[in-house]
């Protein structure tokens, strides 16, 4: 660990720090190039807790470390998840108009609370993704993956990402919302445009909470088997916007993750010798696969972020109160201590930080599993032949704060004839028939399809600006 004297994030100090250079900004072009060299050369100079800055110069902690993560993740009554104990906020130093603020802005929702009331949503919103049966999920991964196949199969040619794995997930997960049928395939498009921050994001983030505020009204007029029905019901008691809230985050974050770890699979199996003769030879399951990446390549990089609820020492640190502590789940998992050789398999091992750890862990990180994994069988199963179409090095991401997203994986393949649709079988009434997939390219309604100069909302909840 380094020795070198590092001024609290308080201290006048920090800021001629960073403006020297000896503070590394988790923002700009060397964190988006190649976020895991940052992460090294971070642990290099300080060990397993690192000063660094965030949108705005903002000073924070980014915990490298293995166990520090846990130590973090785990002890909310020292690492507080609600960002109202952030000192700079309270001190009136953080932009209106942060990138950061719907990280960082108190909201009801189990993700910022802890305690009692973290206990009451979270046991809600985890006791009804319980309820949900596991092959029937995978039904509807099958049912859509096929669906998405059928679109390129004839063509032998595709972008993986934007064909497959941008795709699946929201389509899934509209269904086990409970999206009406004829506002499906919308609502998926609506809500990839809100990521992608386009001139009509912010009319497409009107579509989607219009969307589910209806939804919440008609399920409490008329149940079903579906997440909304089952936070209504459950009997943590959620007010209607507490339902509409979760609902939301609940669609958002499942498909910025499990789009990553689909997109970071498919490169894996398609890029890495070990993963392609092993799953053609059978000594590798496609879910040791999936278990790999995440370890190397984990869907999320960081987490915003907890807050210390108190002066304390955290990997050799001096830790004070209303401090931001960043969880560096990429980075804890090349941790040195517990990966010494980084080629190593670590088959049968779930230790990783994927997924966090402690009270916040995600509680849909099995449903994430199944779409991955499914969807990835049904795809490698209908185009076995499946070869990058460009060399591997040209690939390009999109770094940010908390992610890396792969901007395309583009793949050929010997072009297939598609299967005849077969009528679907009468469905009962509280089973409604899926909405088929839109057709491609996938978008909101559209006025130019620019980039638009500010960053939507939802884009900003997911460190994408």
């Amino acid at each position: 660990m380094s020795t070198t004297p590092v001024p609290p994030p308080e201290c006048p100090a920090h800021a001629a720090a960073a403006a020297a250079g000896s503070l590394h900004r988790l923002h700009g072009p060397e964190a988006q190039a190649d976020p895991l060299a940052l992460y090294e050369k971070l642990r290099a100079e300080h060990g397993a807790v690192a000063p660094v800055l965030v949108s705005g110069d903002l000073p924070a902690w980014l915990v490298l470390g293995h166990r520090e993560n846990l130590d973090v993740a785990r002890t909310s009554s020292r690492f507080a998840r609600d960002p109202r104990g952030w000192r700079d906020m309270k001190e009136g130093r953080v932009p209106a108009d942060t990138p950061l603020g719907p990280m960082v802005s108190w909201v009801p929702v189990c993700n910022f609370t802890d305690g009692p009331v973290h206990e009451r949503l979270r046991s809600a919103v985890v006791e009804s993704l319980e309820r949900f049966d596991k092959r029937g999920i995978r039904r509807h991964v099958t049912r859509f993956a096929n669906q998405l196949v059928d679109q390129i199969a004839g063509e032998g040619y595709a972008d993986l990402v934007s064909a497959f794995s941008d795709q699946l997930p929201m389509l899934v997960m509209t269904q086990l919302i409970g999206a009406p049928d004829e506002h499906g395939p919308l609502l998926v498009n609506a809500a990839r445009d809100m990521l992608q921050g386009t001139e009509t994001a912010l009319q497409s983030d009107r579509y989607v909470t219009a969307t589910l505020e209806h939804l919440v009204v008609e399920r409490k007029a008329r149940p079903v088997r579906d997440l909304a029905s089952w936070l209504i019901e459950h009997p943590a008691n959620l007010s209607d916007t507490e339902v509409l809230m979760h609902l939301r985050v609940v669609l958002i974050a499942a498909y910025e993750t499990t789009a990553n770890l689909i997109a970071n699979t498919l490169r894996t199996v398609l890029t890495d010798p070990r993963f392609r003769a092993s799953l053609s030879g059978g000594h590798m399951t496609l879910p040791d696969a999936l278990e790999q990446v995440l370890w190397d390549d984990p869907p999320i990089n960081t987490i915003i972020g907890r807050w210390a609820t108190g002066d304390t020492l955290l990997g050799g640190r001096e830790v004070k109160a209303g401090d931001m502590i960043l969880l560096g789940l990429a980075a804890g998992n090349a941790d040195p201590q517990i990966r010494p050789d980084p080629a190593a398999s670590v088959h049968g091992n779930r230790s990783h930080l994927a997924f966090s750890s402690g009270p916040h862990e995600c509680p849909g990180q099995d449903i994430g599993r199944a779409i991955a994994d499914t969807g990835i069988e049904v795809l490698l199963d209908r185009l076995p032949d499946l070869q990058l179409a460009v060399d591997a090095s040209e690939l390009q991401w999109r770094g940010t704060l908390m992610s890396r997203h792969l901007l395309s994986l583009p793949v050929r393949f010997a072009p297939r004839p598609v299967p005849q649709a077969q009528p679907q079988e009468e469905q009962p009434a509280e089973h409604p028939v899926h909405a088929p997939v839109p057709p491609r390219p996938t978008t909101a309604p559209t006025v130019s399809g620019r980039r638009r100069r500010s960053v939507s909302w939802w884009r900003r909840l997911l460190g994408l600006g």
